[in-house]
């Protein structure tokens, strides 16, 4: 799955918590297991033996969610959020990312890899469908919550987003 859409579901998992940072940290959780991605540089080689392997596990999900959490204001909601995000990204994986390639949850204690035999390429209609609904649950935000995730790169932009959906729905910005 793209990570704009890992990003957009994390985010969105994440408005409950009332301080910025803390959704932040939480979105940040949904798109690290991409950091095994950046295995790219080595090749692509590299790239097909590492990515799903180096941090896309029980382990990272742990230490990289204590990490998260150790910098918010809500540590226990963002420890519990990460996880579930950190998750959430793994399950979209599993779905759309390709037919057989496997995740190596259980890496550095088993070699044992997830896998679904009902996976979809990557470039399919279900991850299309999926993007564009995070897309537009993202912009829906604006009206209960007066903000998109746009607050995450800047608040001014955030702000000009939010009163433009808002006028074209019918509610003025707050």
């Amino acid at each position: 799955m793209n990570p704009i859409v890992h990003a957009e579901l994390s985010w969105l998992g994440a408005q409950k918590l009332l301080d910025r940072r803390d959704r932040l940290l939480v979105t940040l959780a949904g798109v690290a297991p991409d950091l095994d991605g950046l295995s790219l540089v080595f090749g692509q080689e590299a790239y097909g033996r590492w990515h799903h392997v180096l941090t896309h596990g029980l382990v990272s999900a742990v230490v990289l969610s204590l990490v998260f959490a150790s910098a918010a204001k809500r540590r226990l909601a963002v420890l519990g959020l990460s996880f579930l995000a950190f998750h959430l990204h793994l399950a979209c994986d599993l779905a759309g990312s390709g037919p057989g390639w496997p995740i190596s949850y259980f890496e550095p204690f088993s070699s044992e890899e997830l896998a679904w035999s009902g996976q979809w390429n990557l470039a399919s209609w279900q991850n299309s469908t999926i993007g564009l609904l995070s897309t537009l649950a993202v912009l829906g935000c604006a009206v209960p919550f007066s903000r998109t995730m746009m607050e995450l790169v800047s608040l001014e932009v955030d702000a000009e987003v939010v009163k433009a959906v808002r006028a074209r729905f019918g509610r003025k910005a707050q």
